[in-house]
C-alpha cells in the first residue's frame, strides 16, 4: 500500500471518529497551540532578564519579569495538563466507538468467518488493535501539527535573531525531520507483526484454558506447556525485533540532540566573543536549540505511535474489508406461523465434504416435524441454515413462501426462534437475560411467561427480581433452571417457526415434565422443529424425518410411519431410539 493511500486511510478513520467529538477536538486544539505560543514567549522574557540585570536595569522591572515568566510557566503547566485530560478523553471515546464497531460489523460477519478465528484472536484484534490507535485518535494530528509549528515558529525566531545560526538550525531539523520519517516507513512492518503473534498467543491461551479439565484430565499438562513455549518464544522474536528498532529510535535522538547543541554552543561562543550577540541571546539561541529538539523528539515519539497504530489500523482495515457472504435481504417474513420449504439443499462446511445432500421437504405452517438421526447426520447444520448462519451451496429454502435470501436478516431471526441444550447467559440482570437487552418488552409481560412456564417459585427465590444480577453462564442456576430460561426468551420473542435442538436433553424427569406443558403452548399456533434423540420429544410431531450421512432416509407422516412395520421410524421405536441414534 502507497504512504498516500494509507494517510487517506488515516485521515478517514479521524473524521470518521472525531467529527462527533469536534467541539473536544477544537478545545485541545486550542490548549495545544496556546502551549506552543508559551513556549515561544517565555525565552524571550528570559533574554530580557539577563540583559537587563547584566546591564544594571532596575530592579523594579527585573522582578516584573520574572514574576510574568513564573506566571507564564504556570499557565503552560496548566494548560499541558488539561490538553492531556482532554486528549486521553477524545482517544478513548473514539476508540471505544472503533471497538463497538468492529464488534457489530464481526456479529455481521458469517459463521465461516468465525470458524476460521478463536475468540482469543478476536479479543487481540478488537480490543489490542484498538488500544494502540488511542493516541492517533488523541493527539496525533494536532501534537504533529502543532509541534511543526512550535519548530517553524522557533526557526522563524532565530532567523530574525542572526540569521547564521537561524540557518544552520534550518538545515539541522530539515535532516533529522527526513531521516525520522524514513525510519517510520522501515518499522511499521515489524510492529504488525508483534501484533499478529500476540493475537495468534491469545488464542492459543483462550483455547487451553477452556479446555483445562479436559487437559488435565487427559494427562496433556506437558504438551500444553510446551505449545505455550513455542507462542512465547515466537512472541519474543517479534518483540525483541520491534525493541531493537525502538533502540535504534533512541539513539537517533541522542545523535539529533547532541548535533544540535553543537551546532547551537559553537555559533553563540563566536559570535558573542565578536560582539554581535549578548549573553542573553546566546542563551536564547542556546534555549531555543532545546525547545527545537522537544518538538522532534514528540514528532518522533508520534511516529512510534503510528507506527503501532498504522499495524492496529491495517488489522482494524483487514477486518473491515472482510465481507459477509451473507447479504441482508428487504422482505419481510409474514406473521404467525410459518411454513418451511426446503427445494433441493445441499451444503458442505469448506472442503469437508457434502454436509446435506439434495435435502427436499415442506412443512406446513402450524404443522411439527420431528428431525432425526445419528450425530453427525446434519440436522443442526438443516437449523443453522433456517437461520441464515450459513447459505447452501446449492438450492433453495423459504420460510413462509419467501426465499430466505431476501429476507431482511433481523425479521428472520425475530420470526424464528431456538432452544438447544447448551444455553447461554450473560453477566446481566434477569431482565436483560430474559429479554436479550430488548428494552421495549414490558415487564409485565416477562413475568406473564415466568408464570406460565412454571418458574414463579425460582423468581421469588431471586433477591432482587427482575434486577438480579446473573453470572456468566449461568453460575448459580441448575441446568434445568438454564434451560426454561432459554424457554423465556423464546416465549418473548413469539416467533412463527420454533426449534428445539434437542432441548430437554439436560432436564431432569421432573423438570421435563414441568415443560411439557409449556411447550405444547410455545408450538400452539406455530411451526415446529424438534430435533430430537429421545422418543418423548417427538410424540407431539405432525411429521418425522430421519436423516443419515446428510441424505434424508425416511419422511413422512407420523401416524403414517409408526404404524408402518417397514418403516425406519417404527424399526426405531421397537429397537429403543436412544440407544440407536446415540
Amino acid at each position: 500500500m502507497s504512504t498516500r493511500t494509507q494517510l487517506q486511510e488515516y485521515w478517514e478513520l479521524l473524521v470518521i471518529y472525531l467529527k462527533p467529538q469536534w467541539r473536544k477536538v477544537a478545545l485541545l486544539a486550542t490548549l495545544i497551540f496556546g502551549g506552543i505560543g508559551l513556549q515561544l514567549v517565555n525565552p524571550q522574557i528570559i533574554r530580557y532578564f539577563i540583559d537587563s540585570a547584566l546591564q544594571g536595569g532596575e530592579m523594579d522591572r527585573l522582578i516584573y519579569a520574572a514574576i510574568i515568566f513564573l506566571g507564564s510557566a504556570m499557565v503552560l503547566q496548566v494548560v499541558t495538563v488539561a490538553a492531556t485530560y482532554v486528549g486521553e478523553d477524545v482517544g478513548w471515546t473514539a476508540t471505544n466507538a472503533l471497538r463497538a464497531d468492529l464488534v457489530l460489523h464481526c456479529l455481521r460477519l458469517d459463521m465461516t468467518f468465525h470458524n476460521d478465528r478463536t475468540p482469543g484472536q478476536m479479543i487481540e484484534r478488537i480490543d489490542g488493535d484498538v488500544a494502540d490507535i488511542a493516541i492517533f485518535f488523541a493527539t496525533f494530528v494536532i501534537r504533529v501539527l502543532g509541534n511543526l509549528l512550535l519548530l517553524i515558529g522557533v526557526l522563524i525566531v532565530l532567523l530574525f535573531t542572526d540569521w547564521h545560526i537561524g540557518l544552520a538550525l534550518v538545515a539541522y531539523s530539515a535532516v533529522a525531520l527526513l531521516a525520522l520519517f524514513a525510519f517510520r516507513r522501515f518499522a511499521t512492518p515489524y510492529w504488525k507483526a508483534t501484533r499478529e503473534v500476540a493475537a495468534d498467543l491469545f488464542g492459543f491461551l483462550e483455547e487451553q484454558l477452556a479446555g483445562t479439565e479436559d487437559i488435565r484430565s487427559s494427562g496433556a499438562t506437558d504438551y500444553a506447556v510446551r505449545e505455550l513455549l513455542k507462542f512465547n518464544r515466537e512472541r519474543l522474536k517479534t518483540e525483541r525485533l520491534a525493541g531493537t528498532i525502538n533502540i535504534v529510535m533512541v539513539i537517533m535522538w541522542i545523535g539529533i540532540y547532541m548535533l544540535g547543541q553543537v551546532i547551537a554552543f559553537t555559533s553563540g561562543y563566536f559570535l558573542f566573543m565578536a560582539g554581535a550577540l549578548t549573553i542573553g541571546t546566546v542563551y536564547l539561541i542556546l534555549y531555543y536549540t532545546a525547545v527545537i529538539f522537544q518538538p522532534l523528539q514528540q514528532i518522533t515519539n508520534e511516529i512510534q505511535n503510528l507506527q503501532k497504530a498504522a499495524a492496529g489500523i491495517e488489522r482494524a482495515q483487514e477486518l473491515y474489508s472482510t465481507l459477509s457472504k451473507i447479504q441482508d435481504g428487504t422482505q419481510t417474513l409474514p406473521s404467525g406461523a410459518l411454513g418451511v420449504e426446503f427445494d433441493s439443499i445441499s451444503f458442505s462446511y469448506g472442503e469437508r465434504g457434502r454436509v446435506l445432500q439434495n435435502i427436499s421437504f415442506e412443512l406446513l405452517p402450524g404443522k411439527v416435524l420431528g428431525l432425526l438421526g445419528r450425530t453427525g447426520s446434519g440436522k443442526t447444520t438443516l437449523t443453522r441454515l433456517l437461520f441464515r448462519l450459513y447459505d447452501p451451496d446449492e438450492g433453495l429454502i423459504a420460510l413462509g413462501e419467501t426465499d430466505i435470501r431476501t429476507a431482511r436478516l433481523a425479521d428472520l431471526r425475530h420470526k424464528v426462534g431456538i432452544v438447544t441444550q447448551d444455553v447461554q447467559l450473560f453477566r446481566a440482570t434477569v431482565r436483560d437475560n430474559l429479554s436479550f437487552f430488548d428494552k421495549t418488552i414490558p415487564d409485565d409481560r416477562i413475568l406473564q411467561v415466568i408464570e406460565d412456564l412454571g418458574l414463579s417459585r425460582w423468581f421469588e427465590s431471586l433477591p432482587k427480581g427482575l434486577d438480579t444480577e446473573l453470572q456468566t453462564g449461568g453460575k448459580g442456576l441448575s441446568a434445568g433452571e438454564a434451560q426454561l430460561l432459554a424457554f423465556t426468551r423464546v416465549f418473548l420473542k413469539d416467533p412463527g417457526l420454533v426449534i428445539l435442538d434437542e432441548a430437554s436433553s439436560r432436564l431432569d424427569p421432573a423438570t421435563e415434565q414441568l415443560i411439557e406443558r409449556a411447550v405444547d403452548k410455545l408450538l400452539q399456533n406455530r411451526t415446529g422443529i424438534i430435533i430430537a434423540h429421545r422418543l418423548g420429544t417427538v410424540n407431539r410431531a405432525d411429521q418425522i424425518m430421519i436423516l443419515e450421512e446428510g441424505h434424508i432416509r425416511e419422511y413422512g407422516e407420523y401416524e403414517a410411519l409408526v404404524n408402518d412395520p417397514d418403516s425406519r421410524f417404527y424399526s426405531l421405536l421397537r429397537t429403543g431410539l436412544e440407544e440407536v441414534l446415540a
